[in-house]
């Protein structure tokens, strides 16, 4: 019976390896398409401006609410040609910031209206949808609580609709705070990556790509032919992406034009959007994928990259699969010798680690990082990931499962300066939760996964347990530094 069981091990373990290197190859095409098929995007010339409507989904963010409506109002764009639509759900003092600053908007020449719903049914997916019956403009463009896009936003993407094909334009986001912190120093590195290497690489190469949820344009027409937008994702805009390139709608992706945002401060928050990414993004690859491989219009190669696309949270299943696994397969390994070569699967991990790592360096040269840099920064990135790697896989198993969960929106601070406080952020709770108990646990488990291979003679997963007892560690203290400093306000 041990014999079948350490037998299934190895084979669980062997095709988690798979998934994660087979993955690794879909982004060296990604990094292929970027490097050498990458060319230079002329401006259109925009020769006239129709109206656009721009809408703020927003729902208690009393901290940066202000600060979006003057930003899009001081859109180098003639005002008389701008529709400003800000859907409030707000149920705090949110309601009464937006109605003020209207007010004073309204003086000033623009048309500009805060949608309130009875309910919040559909969360942001909703709202989107119950605000474009109503809006006047042929493109729409969104943006979240926490960016404040450029004055030359519209001039630099609207002249992309000239083509009758192009459904959305997709802008790379930049980042306010990246220097706050090193949490949020990481989350930049980390997200450079996906708005350069993977989304100018799907783009260049014709395949499918996504809007992301915000600093975008949309071509009403696109949206309704795609069949509106839908709350049965937690990703709404990523599910919308998928049904409107499969009904052949083009996607323009502009590198070259930044929306700057804020990203998360605290780990609560960051914890709070990675749980809606990984989990909608499994919702959506259950809901979609199968569709993708059905439609006869759609070439194989971009079959293969868009399942890679949908699935890629299913790396933290597999991260999270191996880590657990690692410690069997050290007392497996030494005690079936018969099977040693199986184990050489590990190189396999080491393959997708080399790829991944070259994939982040031409994502962080390209933001003007020096090498010795990128090495002390990647190493901490695939920390703090690991060490997330629990939290994201079980968000991802419910997406997959089926298990619905409400839209937790990301806490919002408006904090730009390393002196700016979250503290007293009324957005943040206080509180244990079990799941810091558990990656507590881990960190200690796999520090006795480092004593096992030490007793065993057998280091070579001890660089993947060293990163392990990092990341889950820094990941539970970040929680207990919060929980603990709010306690004490």
């Amino acid at each position: 019976m041990m014999y079948y069981l350490q037998i299934a091990i190895i084979v669980i373990y062997a095709f988690f390896m798979l998934f994660i290197l087979l993955y690794s190859f879909s982004q060296i095409s990604l990094i292929y398409n970027y490097v050498y098929q990458n060319k230079k995007i002329e401006t259109p010339e925009l020769i006239e401006f129709p109206i656009i409507t721009i809408q703020l989904p927003i729902f208690n963010e009393k901290y940066v609410i202000e600060r979006l409506i003057n930003a899009v109002c001081a859109f180098d764009y003639p005002k008389e040609k701008l529709e400003i639509q800000v859907l409030d759900d707000s149920t705090d003092e949110t309601v009464e910031i937006v109605n003020n600053i209207i007010k004073i908007k309204l003086k000033e020449g623009f048309d500009i209206v805060q949608i309130r719903r009875n309910n919040r049914k559909g969360f942001k997916a909703g709202a989107l949808e119950e605000a474009t019956k109503y809006c006047k403009g042929e493109f729409i463009a969104i943006f979240d609580a926490d960016f404040v896009p450029n004055v030359n936003f519209l001039q630099k993407t609207i002249p992309y609709f000239i083509d009758s094909n192009i459904g959305v334009v997709q802008t790379r986001w930049g980042h306010l705070n990246q220097n706050y912190s090193l949490l949020t120093s990481l989350q930049a590195f980390g997200l450079d990556a996906h708005f350069s290497i993977e989304q100018v690489g799907r783009n260049v190469g014709n395949h499918f790509i996504n809007f992301n949820g915000t600093a975008g344009v949309w071509r009403k027409s696109c949206i309704i032919d795609a069949g509106g937008w839908s709350d049965d994702t937690l990703t709404e805009d990523l599910d919308l992406s998928y049904r409107a390139q499969m009904n052949g709608w083009k996607f323009q992706y502009l590198e070259n034009v930044e929306s700057p945002a804020e990203l998360p401060a605290v780990m609560s928050a960051l914890k709070a959007q990675q749980y809606r990414w990984t989990k909608g993004a499994a919702e959506c690859a259950k809901k979609n994928l199968g569709k993708v491989f059905n439609a006869k219009n759609i070439s194989l190669k971009t079959k293969i990259l868009a399942l890679f696309h949908l699935m890629n949270s299913f790396v933290f299943i597999c991260i999270m699969g191996i880590a657990i696994l690692s410690i069997p397969i050290l007392y497996i390994k030494n005690d079936l010798p018969q099977f040693k070569w199986v184990f050489y699967l590990g190189g396999l991990f080491l393959i997708s680690l080399v790829i991944l790592g070259f994939f982040y360096r031409i994502a962080s040269k390209k933001s003007g990082m020096k090498f010795e840099l990128f090495l002390l920064k990647f190493p901490m990135f695939l920390a703090v990931s690991m060490g997330l790697s629990f939290h994201n896989a079980k968000a991802v198993l419910e997406g997959l499962l089926g298990i619905k969960s409400a839209f937790i929106r990301t806490p919002k601070f408006n904090l730009l300066q390393k002196s700016d406080q979250w503290k007293t952020n009324n957005y943040i709770k206080a509180g244990f939760k079990i799941s810091m108990l558990i990656e507590a646990i881990f960190a200690s488990y796999f520090i006795y996964g480092l004593y096992i291979g030490y007793q065993l003679n057998d280091y070579n997963l001890i660089p993947f347990h060293l990163l392990l007892v990092i990341g889950f560690s820094a990941v539970f203290i970040y929680n207990i530094k919060q929980a603990f400093q709010i306690k004490k306000l």
